[in-house]
């Protein structure tokens, strides 16, 4: 059964009308109100949105957070057996710490949503209806199947209509297809064909109308339109889940199995060694809390935000945190051209006349070449506003090619372009009465129509092997990617019917889409990093595999070229064996094979970033590991489907993202090794306290002083590093490359802490010896000097973590080859995090909330080579491994 669209494509306008029940007055207003009842609005159903509670909830009880709300209930729950332990502020800071975390990372959401929808402009407001015979302007809502619409040059179409009447009708229809060339649209019945796209009596809802004007009858509306249909499949694909996202709950259930694991068997072993219950509830807490990394959320939140920060002021919106991360491991682009690689908007890029090759860059050819000009600038169907011209945008080039011309007359006549004829010619007539013929069309129907071909200044018979030199020039333009125009004149004898027959060839142009001028060096910095960029488009494949070979997508000798219809023939199992080609491109492809590209790299394990504007790219947006929408010339519904969007169109700023991306994988490894490195010295001291029978060296209390005090800020600013400048120059993270890795747990857990561990506990047996203790005495909770001991392991814990900051500043370079002042958070926060140690070790309050005593500057003499000794050991390491890469 063919498409509805279809069915009324092939019959004639007084037919058309009649199918739909409607006739050339239009329906009447009572009519149209009882089809709009039926049919419902003229509007594309928006995807169902999740509400703002169910969303900011959504960030309170994600896995990690879920494993902080536990640990902050059993610190409630300690507190509430024993309430001079000190665990109800525990529980309260970790609970304050959900609440920030979860409410920074609803307002970036919000945030970015609300910006997104200050975008939004699709289909047009009003729109011109003939009902009942009079002309009237309604909301495009209010159209139903059978209204008359009437539309001209600049007009977005509101649904899908069938011409019935027309005058040089041009449709630009990129954003369903994906083709820059607009298509010319008449009021005859279509022969056959099996694509509502391609039937040339049909304008559908989104496509702009560039050229002449019509009146057409609305045959769809809403969701049944081809633009609704695409739409419902962009909401229907399902949501993926982003490469950072699934690390983190992955290292969200490793950290949560570890912390409860050893919490559970460090309860038993103080079980059967006697100790009392809730004395080995409040160490099993401990271990619990040690091991949980309780700024890993607001790092990972504030790493990510930092990102989208810096895209925003190069224009590129983030509408999801995670999507910043997830571009920084793509290993594939899949492109869209129009609008994306290119402008979007024609030029002149190269002639052929006087039997040579010129580029359009270059000075005037001799005054021969003015009947060129004069036909660019005078054969055309655009209207002046201001004295600047729109509409097409092919006659909009061609006319600023021709600059200014001397006076050729008044225009008294056209033969408008049509489909069939596919050329365009205009009449002039000067003062004395001569009259001009200026013609300009697809050169396979102008040709025939000239007599002589202009070489300079001279005349010459455009014989057999004339026309064979202007179509060798033809192909040899088209196989660069050019849209190729003959241009034509002829002056005309007396005042009998100007005929389109005896001119004289002025000689051939080149129009193109340019690139944008970034995107070669762009192209270039994919290909240094390590990824592979692929073309995909609507457009024709010469057009297409021209523009990749100018920009750099294309460098072999013989890529790939994979039509639509070659696709449509292909199963899963070849597409993937297809995509194995060193350099592929697509054209002509429809917008479910774009996304059946992006699911065949998916399974060959690719982390996929797609990139378009149009209605046609939002299933592939919506499918990609991490879609990428123009927000200058995007629909709203590419922009929907998309995680970032980009403000200003550039796709050099897609490389950028990349780099921030990367950028922020980094970070979290840094921040991971920081942060773990503190849970052995943290650890250490419980394991003593149990295996050896000494005072607990560090309570529960100190813990959190530490995690969620003293190690936040620095933490936080390890995840704002700037990118390394070297990020680029690698390749992209495998896949199956993980953010928690054996080697950072090896550095982390193996190497850094203990020698963390080793400094606060000989500062804690440092303090607790000079004040003579023996061992096997345990002295009272408030003792001076045991408050002054533990107070020693927390000071030199610090210090050493002050060291380890710097150490985890790149895993191999070392400290001083990086700008010292190249992260100013950093420094500041190592600055807070000696502050609030003074503040915990010299104030009333912090020695009343944390257990702590005040410290002789002994005790920092003590502790402070140990710090050095981690840095000067872990910079001994970081050279053995540079010599061993």
């Amino acid at each position: 059964m063919p498409a509805p669209g279809l069915s009324i494509a092939r019959l004639d306008p007084p037919a058309a009308l009649a199918h739909l029940g409607s006739g050339v007055d239009g329906l009447l207003p009572a009519e149209a109100a009882r089809r709009l009842a039926e049919f419902g609005p003229n509007r594309v159903a928006a995807a169902p949105r999740r509400p703002l509670a169910l969303t900011l909830l959504q960030e309170f009880t994600n896995f990690f957070a879920l494993i902080l709300w536990l640990a902050a209930g059993l610190a409630f729950f300690a507190a509430y057996a024993d309430a001079a332990a000190g665990m109800a502020e525990l529980g309260t800071a970790i609970v304050g710490v959900i609440v920030v975390n979860g409410a920074f990372s609803f307002w970036q959401a919000y945030r970015a949503e609300r910006a997104l929808a200050a975008l939004s402009r699709l289909l047009p407001q009003r729109v011109g209806v003939r009902r009942g015979g009079a002309v009237e302007e309604i909301d495009a809502a209010a159209l139903v199947p059978g209204d008359l619409v009437l539309l001209a040059e600049g007009d977005r179409v509101p649904a899908d209509c069938r011409v019935v009447e027309g005058w040089g009708v041009r449709a630009n229809l990129a954003t369903l297809t994906g083709e820059s060339r607009p298509r010319a649209r008449a009021a005859d019945a279509e022969a056959g064909g099996d694509d509502p796209l391609a039937a040339h009596n049909l304008l559908l809802a989104g496509t702009l109308v560039v050229a002449g004007e019509c009146s057409a009858v609305v045959y769809a509306t809403g969701m049944r339109t081809e633009f609704g249909r695409v739409a419902h499949l962009t909401q229907t694909a399902g949501e993926t889940e982003s490469p950072l996202q699934k690390e983190i709950r992955r290292v969200s259930r490793l950290v949560a199995a570890l912390a409860l694991g050893l919490g559970v068997v460090f309860f038993f072993v103080g079980q059967a060694i006697g100790l009392p219950f809730w004395a080995n509830f409040m160490f099993a807490i401990g271990i619990i809390v040690a091991n949980v990394p309780e700024g890993l959320l607001p790092t990972v939140t504030l790493s990510l935000a930092l990102a989208t920060q810096r895209m925003a002021k190069r224009n590129a919106l983030v509408r999801h945190l995670p999507a910043v991360e997830t571009l920084g491991s793509a290993t594939v682009i899949l492109t869209d051209k129009t609008g994306t690689l290119t402008q979007n908007r024609m030029q002149v890029r190269e002639l052929f006349l006087g039997g040579r090759h010129h580029l359009a860059a270059e000075r005037w050819p001799p005054p021969g070449d003015i009947r060129l000009r004069a036909v660019a600038g005078l054969c055309h169907s655009l209207k002046f506003v201001d004295g600047q011209p729109s509409g097409d945008p092919m006659e909009v080039a061609l006319w600023q090619f021709a600059g200014a011309l001397p006076e050729f007359g008044e225009r008294v006549g056209e033969i408008a372009f049509d489909a069939e004829r596919k050329r365009m010619s205009v009449l002039t007539r000067e003062a004395d009465g001569r009259r001009h013929l200026w013609c300009k069309g697809a050169p396979e129907t102008v040709l025939p129509c000239c007599a002589t071909w202009l070489d300079g200044h001279a005349s010459r018979p455009l014989d057999a092997a004339a026309q064979a030199l202007f179509r060798r020039a033809q192909e040899d333009l088209a196989d660069r990617g050019l849209r190729v125009l003959a241009l034509a004149w002829a002056p005309l004898a007396g005042d009998g019917e100007a005929m389109e027959e005896g001119l004289e060839l002025c000689g051939l142009i080149g129009l193109e889409d340019p690139p944008r001028p970034d995107v070669h060096a762009a192209v270039t910095r994919c290909h240094e990093a390590g990824v592979r960029v692929i073309m995909i488009t609507g457009d024709h494949p010469r057009t297409a595999l021209a523009l990749g070979r100018e920009v750099g997508i294309v460098r072999a000798a013989a890529p790939a070229v994979i039509s639509g219809g070659q696709l449509r023939e292909m199963g899963p199992a070849a597409l993937q064996l297809a995509l194995d080609a060193p350099q592929v491109l697509f054209a002509r492809v429809s917008a479910e094979q774009k996304m059946r590209v992006v699911e065949a790299l998916q399974a060959k394990g690719e982390i996929v970033a797609v990139t378009g504007d149009g209605v046609n790219d939002a299933p592939a947006l919506k499918t990609a590991d991490i879609g990428i929408a123009m927000g200058l010339a995007g629909t709203d519904v590419a922009r929907e489907a998309a995680d970032i969007v980009l403000l200003d169109d550039h796709f050099a700023t897609i490389v950028n993202a990349i780099e921030e991306g990367r950028a922020v994988f980094d970070n979290l490894r840094k921040f991971l090794t920081y942060i773990l490195t503190s849970n052995i010295p943290e650890i250490v001291p419980y394991l003593a306290f149990v295996l050896f029978r000494i005072p607990l060296p560090l309570t529960v209390i100190q813990i959190l002083a530490v995690d969620l005090g003293t190690d936040m800020l620095p933490a936080l600013a390890l995840g704002a590093e700037p990118p390394g400048r070297d990020v680029m120059r690698r390749p992209p993270r495998p896949r199956g490359e993980r953010l928690l890795s054996w080697p950072l747990l090896a550095r982390a857990y193996g190497f850094l802490g203990p020698l963390e561990a080793l400094a606060a506990m000989a500062a804690f047996f440092f303090v607790l010896g000079a004040s003579g203790w023996n061992w096997g005495e345990m002295p009272a909770a408030d003792d001076p000097h045991y408050l002054q001991a533990t107070t020693a392991c927390l000071m030199a814990i610090v210090l050493a973590q002050v060291a380890n900051v710097f150490a985890c500043r790149h895993p191999l370079l070392p400290a001083w080859r990086l700008p010292f002042a190249g992260n100013r958070l950093l420094l500041a926060g190592v600055a807070v995090e000696l502050a609030l140690l003074l503040a915990l070790v010299y104030t009333p309050w912090g020695n009343r909330l944390f257990g702590t005593a005040p410290l002789a500057a002994e005790a920092w003499l003590f502790a402070l080579p140990f710090a050095a000794l981690l840095f000067v050991l872990e910079e001994a390491r970081k050279a053995w491994c540079r010599r061993g890469a």
